[in-house]
C-alpha cells in the first residue's frame, strides 16, 4: 500500500514521492503499463491471441498478488486493446489495477460503450477461474 492508502504495485512504486489528484488517478498511474510486444508478429491476426494470453497472465499474476497482500478481492483489473496511433498502428495493450472505490469515480465509466478499444475488466475471481480451466 502507498502512503495514502492507494492499493499500488510496490515494485513500480517511484522513489519520488508524487501528489495525485486522488486515489484512484495514484492507482492507475502507478499500476498502469503498456505491455511488451516487439517480440510479437506485427499482423494483428496473429498478434491478437498472443498478446491477449500475455495480458492475461500478467493480470492473473497480479491479482492473485493483491488478493494475497490485501486480504481481500477489491482490487480490479483493467486490459485494454487498440491500435497505436503511428503510421504502421499495430495493435497494442496496456493493463492496469485499480480499487473501486464508493467516493471516486469509476476507472472507465460506461465500460460497455467504450469505442476504439476493447476493453475488459477482470476481478480475481476471473483470474482464478481461468487458471483451474484444463
Amino acid at each position: 500500500m502507498s502512503p495514502s492508502g492507494g492499493r499500488v504495485l510496490t515494485d513500480l512504486l517511484l522513489d519520488v514521492p508524487t501528489q495525485y489528484a486522488d486515489r484512484l488517478a495514484e492507482e492507475i498511474t502507478v499500476n498502469g503499463r503498456g505491455m511488451t510486444d516487439y517480440d510479437l508478429p506485427s499482423a494483428a491476426d496473429e498478434r491478437a491471441p498472443l498478446l491477449v494470453r500475455r495480458c492475461l497472465a500478467y493480470v492473473a499474476a497480479c491479482l492473485g498478488r493483491a488478493r494475497k497482500d490485501f486480504g481481500d478481492s477489491a482490487v480490479r483489473a483493467y486490459v485494454s486493446l487498440s491500435f497505436a496511433d503511428t503510421d504502421d498502428a499495430p495493435l497494442t495493450a496496456y493493463v492496469t489495477f485499480c480499487t473501486p472505490l464508493p467516493d471516486v469515480r469509476s476507472y472507465i465509466p460506461r465500460l460497455e460503450s467504450v469505442e476504439g478499444a476493447a476493453v475488459g475488466e477482470f476481478c480475481v475471481e476471473d483470474a482464478v477461474a481461468g487458471l483451474d480451466r484444463p
